[in-house]
């Protein structure tokens, strides 16, 4: 029998998904990457994109602090609290994420204060991000963790750009690749968790369908992110 719009689908099949939504969509097919990973890019044009990120890379615990105030379970909120420390760092000596993307930045010849201040912040990234911030704390939790699940793709994506830096790039000082070595295993860790949050929560399929639009348009604002510093550094 075929199966309709409201059959739950079964775990494998969401997954399955799931992971279909990114091999589509992922940021990584983006012809940003693609020119980066080729090694394509100006010091001024990896530039401009490292200062842009650091906008998105800030805004990670926000959005976390957002999601946990209304996720119910305990356990699930001890887990999802890694994510802080894991960007914002818990002290000298382990200065977290935001501090290996601040290296990223010096290494790419800007500076910590031009981060920080939003020196070069692309309109459509700014909107990109307030936009991704603003849908995990309206829409419900749910949504906000099966969003996070661009984190199933990351892991390849930081392993070609630590190739491709070290081919391509080696101006930029090791230091500064500190944040993609770290990534894989962190985002291997936070998917699975994810996954599992998922995977028990979604028990009608209309609740397997507002996740998947969720990774969706999570998806479209990561894509829009690079397509404002392409449009900008590019091809104006």
């Amino acid at each position: 029998m075929l199966s309709t719009m409201t059959d739950l689908l079964s775990q494998d099949e969401f997954l399955a998904t799931l992971r279909e939504i990114g091999a589509r969509k992922y940021h990584d097919k983006h012809r940003f990457h693609v020119l980066m990973n080729e090694g394509r890019l100006t010091p001024a044009q990896l530039r401009v994109w490292a200062l842009n990120r650091f906008y998105y890379q800030r805004s990670i615990p926000a959005k976390d602090c957002a999601l946990m105030a209304r996720m119910p379970a305990p356990e699930d909120r001890r887990r999802w609290r890694q994510r802080l420390l894991d960007q914002d760092g818990t002290g000298p000596g382990d200065e977290g994420g935001i501090e290996a993307w601040l290296r990223l930045v010096e290494a790419c010849g800007a500076t910590r204060t031009e981060a920080w201040e939003g020196v070069g912040l692309l309109p459509g990234v700014r909107f990109a991000v307030d936009a991704y911030g603003n849908f995990v704390r309206d829409r419900p939790w749910l949504e906000g963790v099966a969003s996070s699940l661009t984190e199933l793709f990351s892991p390849t994506l930081m392993s070609v750009r630590i190739v491709a830096f070290e081919t391509h790039y080696p101006w930029v000082a090791a230091e500064g690749l500190t944040y993609f070595r770290g990534r894989p295993t962190r985002a291997n860790k936070d998917s699975d968790h994810a996954v599992e949050i998922v995977l028990r929560q979604c028990t009608t399929r209309a609740l397997q369908e507002k996740c998947l639009a969720a990774l969706d348009f999570k998806c479209d604002l990561l894509w829009a992110q690079l397509d404002a510093i392409y449009l900008h550094c590019v091809s104006p």
